[in-house]
């Protein structure tokens, strides 16, 4: 992955530079009147590092791909120790990892939360405050009025909507524009699962805290402990503390208000959940609640599970070995899901159903009734209800297995929501940017209003390091953050498993068509010639080129053609076209 775009930085070093290994520079005894040339390499380190730590972190990226020299040099640990104080002040340590100085100064640099309303006047991409206390940005959640996000050693920072005044002194609404720190030593948090923020009142926080020790010890330990707060103003309502012995590393809810399930995934890979009754939580009292083992656990006590995601009546575990298992609490749910009630037991509704799947998942993202997999090899699949279009298949049929969507691979993050689903993806001149299908209702799809049947890219600048991405009703979220020590996890696909391309038999000569492109093109025809109108045909064109395997520069220069031939072509009546349309 290329972080940071080259720049010119000749005119910032006035030193001229003569390296031992390469000899003289070419004509360099022809020049008259100049002196010598001064060598940086005369210099002291500690002198050249220090010089290099007042350049921009841009400048220092491409100052170190211009020689061996510089490139050690700008990749030591007191280059980006320097940077890493002057860019955060008040960090403390520079955290973990092989290389933790630079991993700590880069992390902080491409901190950021982007945001784009979809209502209003002004729909382009803003930024909300940037903490200096924040080391990088790990996690996000928005809620009903705020927004929360964790950063790398654990502190929860409360971002405030708020009502400011402008340059011109006028009063306008700001959102992520003041913070607060809410608590410190967070591991995860959670809130009601469902994509309306509007149900967001309470967030569970899963952190460490050091209890006292019993009667007649010495001493304090640490125990995890799960506290709510309310998301309006930050207050702590509620807290659980558990056995010093457990410890866990992830938290997800599911269920109603009333029986709130929450979930827990310890370090050893075990579920194990609690219920408590979320109209109760702002009452002044004490009540025990009992934590058991999740029937996952308790049936296949081989499994690990590595992570898992929620929604109100469903949840998804992933293993480490890339096995998926479901849970699904609800009649509707499961037929949205996997089109029958053939399976689904009403007095068994924890019981885990395992998912065929022809590779190891990676990760995974679960809407209301439809849910996205992302595999070793970097394949999206898809499954569930369909109706808007928002599997991404190019139709609306409901899908009761996980079927792949051939025109997407390798993607950075997967979103899936109430009844459209969101991709953020990187190119091959590595641009990000975002595709999106289902309802285009409420501007959730910018760019596509009607919506639409295919992954298509949206009008939406995407930041250069975005990884994650969250959309509610009225806003779309991104997160970035770049972590040198996350490398992509995503393997080649063999040849002889690529969709179109069999392995060849000995003795035979190269494929004809590699991946099935004659027979896709075929068939986009097909798709364009059924269409009655032009402008029919004109728009499945904008999808076509957006499912095509095409470099972003390439799918930007053919939609504005095709929005230029659009414009041209709007006198054009609503008939079938004529030969010479």
């Amino acid at each position: 992955m290329v972080l940071f775009q080259r720049k010119p930085i000749a005119s910032q070093i006035q030193v001229k530079r003569s390296c031992p290994s390469c000899g003289p520079e070419p004509g360099g005894e022809e020049k008259k009147g100049r002196g010598n040339p001064i060598s940086v390499q005369l210099f002291p380190p500690e002198l050249v590092e220090h010089i290099i730590s007042f350049l921009p972190v841009r400048d220092v990226v491409a100052l170190g791909q211009t020689c061996h020299y510089f490139r050690e040099v700008c990749d030591t640990e007191g280059v980006w120790r320097r940077i890493c104080r002057r860019l955060s002040p008040r960090l403390r340590e520079q955290g973990s990892g092989v290389r933790p100085w630079k991993r700590a100064a880069i992390l902080n640099y491409t901190k950021g939360l982007y945001f784009q309303a979809f209502g209003g006047r002004r729909r382009c991409l803003s930024k909300s405050v940037a903490p200096l206390l924040a080391h990088g940005y790990r996690r996000f959640l928005p809620t009903k009025d705020h927004v929360f996000i964790l950063d790398y050693v654990g502190t929860l920072f409360f971002f405030k909507n708020a009502l400011v005044s402008s340059t011109l002194g006028q009063i306008q609404w700001k959102r992520a524009c003041r913070y607060v720190v809410l608590c410190r030593g967070a591991k995860d948090f959670a809130s009601d699962p469902r994509c309306d923020t509007v149900y967001r009142k309470y967030l569970y926080v899963l952190a460490t805290r050091e209890q006292l020790g019993v009667a007649g010890a010495t001493g304090s330990r640490a125990c995890d402990c799960v506290e709510v707060y309310l998301q309006s103003s930050g207050q702590r309502v509620f807290k659980m503390t558990f056995h010093h012995s457990m410890s866990f590393k992830q938290i997800v809810l599911v269920g109603q208000e009333t029986q709130r399930a929450l979930l827990l995934l310890t370090e050893e890979g075990k579920i194990y959940s609690l219920v408590v009754n979320e109209t109760q939580l702002d009452q002044p009292r004490s009540y025990t609640v009992q934590l058991a083992l999740r029937k996952v656990s308790h049936c296949l006590p081989h499994l690990r599970v590595a992570c898992m995601a929620s929604n109100q009546s469903s949840t998804v575990y992933i293993t480490d070995q890339g096995g998926v298992y479901f849970e699904v609490h609800t009649p509707g749910v499961y037929r949205d899901l996997f089109g029958t009630l053939q399976a689904f037991d009403p007095l068994d509704q924890q019981m885990p159903l395992a998912l065929s799947l022809p590779a190891k998942i990676l990760f995974c993202a679960l809407g209301y009734n439809h849910l996205g997999l992302v595999d070793e090899f970097g394949r999206i699949f898809m499954q569930g209800n369909n109706r808007y279009g928002q599997l991404g298949t190019g139709d609306k049929m409901d899908r009761g297995e996980p079927t792949q969507v051939h025109y997407l691979q390798r993607p950075i993050a997967l979103w899936c929501g109430l009844n459209h689903s969101l991709v953020l993806s990187q190119g091959l001149d590595f641009s990000k940017e975002l595709l999106g299908c289902g309802c285009g209702a409420g501007g959730r799809l910018p760019g596509w209003p009607k919506g639409s049947a295919s992954f298509v890219k949206l009008h939406v600048k995407v930041p250069l390091c975005a990884c994650s991405l969250c959309s509610t009703r009225e806003c779309l979220y991104m997160l970035s953050s770049h972590d040198i020590e996350h490398h992509p996890a995503y393997r080649d696909l063999p040849a002889s498993r690529v969709v179109g391309n069999p392995e060849p038999s000995p003795g035979a000569g190269a494929p004809q068509d590699p991946g099935g492109t004659a027979q896709a093109c075929e068939e986009y025809l097909s798709q364009i010639h059924s269409c009655p109108t032009l402008q029919d045909r004109m728009e499945k064109m904008k999808e076509i080129v957006g499912w095509m395997p095409l470099m972003a520069a390439q799918k930007d220069f053919f939609w504005e053609a095709l929005d230029m031939l659009q414009t041209a072509a709007g006198g054009v009546g609503e008939g079938p076209p004529t030969p010479d349309s």
